[in-house]
């Protein structure tokens, strides 16, 4: 009898919560597809970080197993509140509580089942869909290859039905402290508004918008951690009390009688809307929270996304590039190995050099925007002893100066299919980052760079001499600033090179030794690992306090140093670093939208049926069939807006401040806005799509009411 009633009501459910079962099938498939990287991760056994990837989906999976239990208990919770009418007559008919919990755990159980079944089978198709795209962001072909393994299934299983059994246990207490006067009257405790304290309580939303104002105008000017953490938890408490303020706002609006409340259907929508807040301030304040963490998740993902389809390119222009800090090193054991690996084309050896001056370096740590005035005096000039000790301690730039000599800047552009450049015997010239181009415009204001020793070439009135050296020399002047892709992360020095006719070399000593190379086709697989092994038997590998005499420039957000460069080697391995980055934040961002959209769809659902009468009023006053649909979308649009244009104020200024700092230490060539558009563009179509289903579902569900 008990199976039976629990497979009616299950069928009873499956009708009127289908968006709720849809997400969990949602859900499930997500969690199928993206554990399925954890165990059955074809690219694991090529690269050394390994890993990363099964770590971070694993440290996703935890944030939507909380995410995911907290909507279940939250529908779990709502469900019964539903139908604790009818389980209150079913004691008065007879039945014992227990029976009467274990009926409703069965219902929720097959429930539960069908959802997990359906999502099983999509996640199989996702899981697909997913391994293609990342063998094809390491530039790996993939062959359709549909197998299962017991880790995926089974941590699916565990993560989905422990989040159920969590719920389910609770409601079964939940039944255990209720009589039948409880059940009776739990459905109608949340009817009606308890308007106390209105007054007091509107000043609220005044407050909390004023916070906000402060967050758009402070953040990113915060200097301490103590700082960060009080505006942060200002942050969280204007969220919830955001909705407290609103509430009684517009319950004292109505009390005013206010002009906007007799235009329409304003008063009936307001009254509406208002108790709606009231009795869901706490599940408001938490689906603005899902908001605003998905929309931050996303951005800071499409962030790393436009690095890797932009950036990578650029950061490795040669086949292959060697560094030593021995200025004797002739690279033989290098140059066997990867001959062992791939065919090569061409070599070049040459040295990169100094004249043990720090001008260069000087200029960039007191002009840069990354900077500020980190290695400024308070009159503005350069605090010599912080730069010193920056020099000394940090891999960023090196201790002296880099130079290249003309004859071998050339060589490398013919390598890599740029012009040659000219520079007369009294010129430099800047080859800087891309990114660093705009910023370095005035270097050739500061620079004393002395040429070639002996010469004097300036034309009357305009020379300038150096003295304290034999013979004469002329200082150059800048002839010209070059941003074109030349592995300047340590390499070809450390954000910038100086570019000096041969002669001027003459004055200077080698500073370190490269090697680079072309190929004449792909390189193994694992040349790149097998090159950083021999680093390795020669004592020379990098840690986080030694790079082995590499410094890697200002990047900040995403450094890579690596003694040996191999081209396509170390292209798929980034961009499959980063991929361990991208993929649980796109992940977690369409579950947290996913668990959002639809805990608003279903109480917006329930109030087809709940206040029904409401409706029939309307429509028995005159309100015609297509009135009562642009009133349903006016309410629908209000109670979707609320929560998500909240979360859009909220993390829109800290998306811009992150994405500004990302585009200032990357160079990614995009708008710092654009990465938060696209957030929003690709959350909004899911919000439509919920939206659609929730105003059809709606209308339809008020015409049968009134049919009836």
């Amino acid at each position: 009898m008990l199976t039976k009633l629990s497979f009616r009501n299950m069928k009873r459910s499956l009708r009127d919560y289908l968006i709720y079962v849809l997400t969990m099938t949602v859900v499930t498939a997500l969690m199928y597809a993206f554990n399925s990287l954890i165990f059955q991760n074809g690219l694991t056994g090529y690269y050394e970080l390994e890993g990363l990837m099964e770590i971070m989906i694993g440290l996703a999976t935890f944030f939507i197993v909380l995410i995911v239990a907290w909507l279940i208990n939250y529908m779990v919770r709502f469900m019964l509140e539903k139908r604790s009418t009818e389980f209150g007559i079913y004691l008065l008919l007879g039945m014992k509580k227990k029976a009467i919990a274990r009926l409703y755990m069965r219902e929720n159980m097959l429930l539960g089942g069908v959802a997990h079944l359906a999502g099983m089978v999509l996640g199989v198709f996702l899981q697909q869909v997913l391994t293609a795209v990342m063998y094809s962001m390491v530039r790996m072909e993939y062959h359709l290859n549909i197998s299962f393994h017991p880790g995926t299934i089974g941590m699916t299983a565990l993560c989905y039905g422990g989040c159920y059994f969590l719920a389910l246990l609770r409601s079964k207490r939940r039944f255990r402290k209720m009589n039948i006067q409880g059940l009776m009257n739990y459905r109608r405790q949340n009817e009606e508004i308890k308007e106390k304290h209105e007054e007091a309580r509107r000043i609220l939303l005044p407050a909390a918008l004023v916070f906000l104002l402060l967050f758009w105008t402070w953040f990113g000017r915060l200097s301490s951690t103590g700082e960060t953490v009080v505006f942060l938890i200002g942050l969280v408490l204007t969220i919830y009390l955001f909705y407290v303020g609103i509430s009684a706002w517009i319950i004292c609006y109505v009390r005013r009688r206010g002009r906007g409340i007799y235009q329409g259907q304003n008063l009936f929508l307001l009254r509406q809307f208002a108790s709606k807040i009231r009795t869901m301030q706490f599940t408001m304040g938490t689906l603005t929270s899902l908001f605003t963490l998905a929309l931050m998740g996303a951005s800071i993902a499409l962030m790393f996304s436009e690095y890797e389809n932009t950036m990578l390119e650029r950061k490795f222009p040669f086949d292959m590039q060697l560094f030593s800090d021995d200025i004797t090193a002739d690279f033989a054991r290098e140059k066997k190995l990867a001959e062992e690996s791939v065919q090569i084309k061409e070599w070049y050896q040459y040295h990169i050099y100094t004249d043990r001056d720090n001008q260069v370096n000087t200029w960039m740590l007191t002009n840069l925007d990354c900077w500020g005035t980190m290695y400024q005096r308070e009159d503005g000039e350069p605090d010599e002893e912080k730069i010193r000790q920056m020099l000394e301690n940090e891999n960023i730039y090196y201790l002296y100066d880099t130079y290249m000599g003309l004859s071998d800047y050339n060589y490398l552009r013919a390598m890599l299919g740029y012009g040659q450049v000219s520079l007369s015997e009294d010129e430099y010239l800047v080859q800087v980052k891309e990114r660093l181009a705009g910023e370095v415009e005035g270097i050739g204001e500061k620079l004393q760079i002395k040429g070639a020793p002996g010469k004097y070439a300036a034309q009357e009135g305009t020379s300038q001499k150096s003295a304290g050296q034999e013979g004469t020399t002329e200082l150059l002047r800048c002839g010209g600033i070059l941003s074109d892709p030349f592995s300047q992360d340590g390499h070809n020095g450390a954000d910038l090179i100086v570019v000096v006719p041969d002669e001027v070399l003459e004055r200077m000593e080698p500073y370190y030794t490269e090697l680079v190379a072309q190929f004449m086709g792909e390189p193994a697989p694992d040349l790149q690992v097998r090159m950083e092994q021999l680093n390795r038997q020669d004592g020379r590998f990098l840690t986080d306090d030694y790079f082995g005499g590499l410094c890697c420039g200002s990047d900040n957000i995403i450094v890579f140093a690596e003694l040996c460069l191999v081209r396509d080697n170390l292209i798929p391995q980034v961009k499959y670093m980063l991929a361990a980055l991208i993929v649980p934040l796109f992940y977690m961002g369409l579950v947290f939208v996913c668990v959002a959209v639809t805990v608003l769809s279903v109480q917006l659902l329930s109030d087809s049926a709940k206040y029904r009468f409401r409706y029939d009023v309307l429509g028995k006053l005159g309100l015609g069939r297509e009135q009562l649909g642009h009133l349903i979308q006016k309410q629908l649009a209000a109670w979707y807006l609320c929560p998500a244009l909240l979360a859009v104020l909220i993390s829109g200024k800290m998306i811009l401040f992150a994405s500004e700092r990302f585009v200032l230490m990357t160079g990614v060539p995009v708008p710092k806005g654009a990465f938060f558009l696209k957030s929003i563009l690709l959350f909004l179509g899911i919000y439509l799509v919920y939206f659609a289903v929730t105003d059809i579902t709606f209308k339809r569900n008020i015409e049968q009411k009134q049919v009836s």
